[in-house]
C-alpha cells in the first residue's frame, strides 16, 4: 500500500489549476499553428495568429489565457494501492476542492461557480466557502472568512490498478459549455444521422462558443455516461486517433464536415472550424442509441499530473 499526503495533493491540484489556465497544452498550440499554415482566408490567418500570440504571451507573463478561467472539472484516476492521509473526517474530494480553491486564489482566477442554479436573492451569487483548512504556508494569509474560491469542484473519480494517482484538471469555460447537447437516438439510427446531428450542433454554437473548437463525441452508453465520454474525449492529446479504426474514421470525416461549414475563426469565416473532433464510446442498451457533444473553446485549458 501506498500512501500519499493530503497536502500533496493539494498543492499538486493548485498548480494544476493555474498551469491549465495560463499555459496552452502544446498539441493544442502545434494545431493552431498548422492551421495558420493551411488556413486559405487572410482574415482567418490573422485571427489564428493573434491566437497563438496570446498563448505565448499568457505562458511568458503568467496571466490567464481567458477572463474566463472557467469551472474545475477534475478527472482522478486512483490506484486501488493508494491511500491519502489526512485528518480524521477529510476525503480525497477534500484535498482537490482546498487545491482547487488555492489554485484559483493563488493564481488571480476568476471565481465562476454560482451558489444556486435558479433560486438567489442576488443574481448568480457565486459560492461562500470558509477558507480551506490546509497548511500551505503564506497562501491564505489576509483572507478571513467566507470567500469565493471557485469550489465545489466536478470530480470524476475512479478506481485503477496499481500505486499512482492521476490527476487531471479542466478548466471549462461558459461559453462552449452553454453549446453541448444530447441526443438519445433510436437504436436503428444510421452513422449519416449522427454526423448530421453532430455537425448540426456544432453550427447552432457557433461564434457565441469560440471557434475554432476541441469536439468532444460520446456515444453509448446511457443518459449520464455518454454526456462524461463527451467530456473524457476532449483530453486526448489532438494528434491522436481513436483507436478503433473504424471510430478514427468518422472523427476524419466529422472534422472534414464540420470545417466544411465555414465558420472558421471566431466564426469570421476560414476554414477552421475545430481544431479536432474525438470520439470516446461505450456499450450501451439495445434499445438505446445515446450521443453527446461536448465543445471546447480554442483555449483548451487541460493539465494532468501523476503523484
Amino acid at each position: 500500500m501506498r500512501y500519499i499526503e493530503f497536502e500533496k495533493v493539494v498543492r499538486k491540484v493548485a498548480s494544476l489549476c493555474i498551469a491549465a489556465c495560463y499555459e496552452l497544452p502544446g498539441d493544442v498550440l502545434s494545431a493552431l499553428e498548422d492551421a495558420m499554415q493551411k488556413e486559405s482566408n487572410p482574415a482567418a490567418v490573422k485571427i489564428l495568429r493573434k491566437l497563438i500570440e496570446n498563448a505565448q504571451q499568457a505562458a511568458a507573463e503568467k496571466i490567464p489565457l481567458c477572463q474566463d478561467t472557467g469551472l474545475a472539472v477534475v478527472f482522478v484516476e486512483q490506484g486501488c494501492e493508494v491511500t491519502i492521509t489526512a485528518d480524521a473526517g477529510k476525503t480525497l474530494s477534500d484535498a482537490i476542492n482546498a487545491g482547487v480553491a488555492a489554485g484559483y486564489e493563488k493564481g488571480y482566477l476568476r471565481k465562476s461557480v454560482a451558489a444556486d442554479p435558479l433560486r438567489r436573492k442576488d443574481p448568480r451569487q457565486k459560492t461562500q466557502d470558509k477558507r480551506p483548512d490546509t497548511k500551505l504556508p503564506g497562501l491564505w494569509s489576509g483572507v478571513r472568512g467566507l470567500e469565493s474560491y471557485n469550489t465545489p469542484a466536478i470530480i470524476h473519480h475512479t478506481v485503477v490498478p496499481g500505486e499512482k494517482l492521476k490527476i487531471t484538471v479542466m478548466a471549462k469555460g461558459g461559453g462552449s459549455e452553454n453549446k453541448s447537447a444530447f441526443k438519445m437516438f433510436k437504436p436503428t439510427a444510421q452513422r449519416s444521422e449522427i454526423i448530421e446531428w453532430v455537425v448540426d450542433v456544432v453550427k447552432q454554437a457557433g461564434a457565441d462558443a469560440c471557434p475554432p473548437f476541441v469536439v468532444g463525441v460520446g456515444l453509448g452508453g446511457d443518459f449520464e455516461l455518454c454526456c462524461l465520454l463527451s467530456k473524457k474525449a476532449l483530453l486526448r492529446d489532438l494528434g491522436w486517433p481513436n483507436s478503433d479504426r473504424f471510430y478514427a474514421r468518422l472523427e476524419a470525416d466529422l472534422l472534414w464536415r464540420i470545417n466544411a461549414l465555414g465558420l472558421g475563426p471566431q466564426g469570421l469565416g476560414g476554414d477552421t472550424t475545430a481544431l479536432a473532433c474525438m470520439v470516446e464510446t461505450a456499450p450501451c442498451h439495445i434499445a438505446s442509441l445515446p450521443a453527446a457533444v461536448n465543445i471546447e473553446c480554442h483555449s483548451h485549458r487541460h493539465k494532468s499530473a501523476i503523484i
